[in-house]
């Protein structure tokens, strides 16, 4: 039987991955996202820690600052969450393209 991933925990490696991956501090990264600056760092130190958990709302800002999609942080699998990191970095028809190419894919493999 296959167990379900605890998004809390994705939540909290993911936010923390992409925040160093982006260079950031806590407390940079809590006032970039609209948290007072007086608690920022600690807030965000405690949604990496999992002592406290993000509202939707608060997600999507930090994910917005951190320049990745909010499925991002809540993904278990990789490999889906590095395609998405490189998704974003590509223009509109490069999208547009890979998403062909993998509808493609699985017409030919059914």
């Amino acid at each position: 039987m296959k167990t379900m991933p605890n998004y809390h925990d994705v939540f909290c490696q993911r936010l923390k991955q992409a925040r160093v991956a982006k260079g950031l501090s806590q407390k940079k990264l809590g006032i970039a996202a609209g948290i007072d600056e007086f608690v920022a760092s600690t807030r965000i130190n405690r949604y990496e820690k999992g002592v406290h958990e993000a509202s939707t709302e608060t997600a999507q800002r930090l994910a917005d600052v951190l320049g990745v999609p909010l499925a991002y942080v809540y993904t278990a699998d990789n490999a889906l969450a590095e395609m998405m990191l490189v998704f974003m970095t590509l223009s509109v028809e490069q999208r547009s393209s890979v998403v062909l190419i993998m509808k493609n894919q699985l017409a030919q493999r059914n």
